[in-house]
């Protein structure tokens, strides 16, 4: 069976060409976060990626070969590979706005005469490192409002359909309010009613066919996160949806375009995903988790649990909560541990509640051990007055300050 990305170690040789490049050699119990290079990819990807890289090849064709493998993976009618699943929603979005009308896919984002509003609860709108409305509009669309940010209800959904919807997104993610929003079914039954396809971001989700099977008409996924593949987008759905967003390539796609190396590389991580051993995975992520809870309860001010991922995928994190009689914040010890040798970058999206998450998915062989080596050294560690420090910077003024 094949191997997990995030057990597998798919360097071909000794060579780390992140010090070649002058990078730090992280290690990443984030989880698979874009900005850190997303997941370790699958053997099978590298190697499709790699014997496509010299030839030519009818790019229309290839993506007919990858609709096949999309629909048998997901259960649904066809699909094709975007940019990434950012993409994915633009182009979903665009399709269901124009259809098959060329000449209004090569006018967007100028929507004039078309049906151009999409329904999206507010508690779904989120940032995923840019706002999920931003696609929307890239691809023309006007966003409508359902709810509030605790509470969205499915009258409120059926009032807001009106004769210029186009569509519904649907966000599943762990940044949503997880509590109080329309579920999928709900959400699904109420559109189709009035005959409003629904748009599924399931960037991030394990499950490949559970969303159409419960009546989304298009699900997109990365192909670059739990696959292992390429950084990617996957379109997948119903036939004329599919084909209407395939569309715009001739219009805001061609911005979003993927090479033949990326098409084919995803194919294979599909297909080394029929075969992974997701138990075995499961099985040696616990025993991360576990190394780790137990390190951390040596630790006086660090109370440390296995919780379940929120979004109902297979798999459990760590959540770490750091108390003042440790000396450190969670924003600080998040930080202190980023700063030292090795790097390790924790998943700290919730610090400001005090406590971050330790993700086993993305670790090489002995990195487990380093993870709980660091946090030992870290904790125990006297002075800790310049990571209170480090932990106050933002987000903001670093990217600022690129690229210096």
């Amino acid at each position: 069976m094949s191997s997990s990305p995030a057990h597998t170690d798919a360097r071909p040789d000794d060579r780390d060409i992140r010090e070649e490049l002058g990078l730090r050699p992280i290690v990443n119990v984030s989880g698979t976060m874009t900005a850190l290079g997303a997941s370790i990819m699958v053997p099978e990807a590298i190697a499709a990626m790699a014997a496509i890289a010299p030839e030519f090849v009818e790019i229309d064709q290839l993506q007919r070969a990858a609709s096949r493998v999309i629909a048998r993976l997901t259960g649904g009618e066809a699909g094709f590979v975007t940019a990434s699943c950012a993409s994915g929603i633009a182009v979903a979005i665009a399709g269901a706005m124009t259809r098959d009308n060329l000449l209004a896919i090569e006018r967007l984002p100028d929507a004039t005469g078309l049906n151009s509003e999409v329904l999206l609860q507010v508690g779904h709108m989120v940032s995923y490192g840019a706002p999920v409305e931003q696609s929307v509009r890239l691809a023309g669309g006007t966003v409508v409002p359902v709810g509030t940010v605790s509470s969205s209800y499915g009258y409120q959904l059926e009032e807001a359909i009106t004769d210029r919807t186009s569509s519904a997104l649907y966000v599943v993610s762990h940044h949503t309010v997880q509590y109080g929003m329309i579920g999928l079914d709900e959400f699904c039954e109420v559109c189709h009613a009035r005959g409003i396809p629904v748009i599924v971001d399931a960037a991030s989700e394990y499950d490949l066919k559970g969303f159409l099977a419960r009546g989304a008409d298009i699900v997109l996924y990365s192909g670059h996160k739990f696959l292992g593949g390429p950084t990617t987008g996957i379109v997948a759905g119903r036939k004329d949806l599919v084909r209407a967003a395939y569309l715009q390539n001739r219009g805001i796609g061609r911005g979003m375009k993927v090479g033949k190396e990326s098409v084919a590389g995803v194919m294979a991580a599909l297909e080394a995903w029929e075969r992974r051993d997701h138990a075995g995975i499961r099985e040696r992520e616990r025993a991360a988790l576990q190394l780790w809870e137990g390190a951390l309860s040596r630790i006086p001010g660090i109370v440390a649990e296995i919780v379940p991922d929120p979004t109902d995928n297979p798999l459990d994190r760590l959540v770490v909560q750091v108390l003042p009689e440790s000396g450190f914040t969670a924003t600080s010890l998040a930080a202190a541990l980023a700063a030292g040798d090795p790097p390790v970058i924790v998943r700290d999206h919730e610090k400001e509640r005090g406590h971050f998450y330790l993700d086993p998915c993305n670790l090489h062989p002995g990195e487990a051990e380093i993870v709980a080596a660091r946090l030992e050294t870290t904790l125990k560690a006297s002075n800790t007055a310049r990571f209170q420090e480090a932990g106050r910077s933002s987000a903001r003024e670093k990217i600022l300050s690129w690229p210096d």
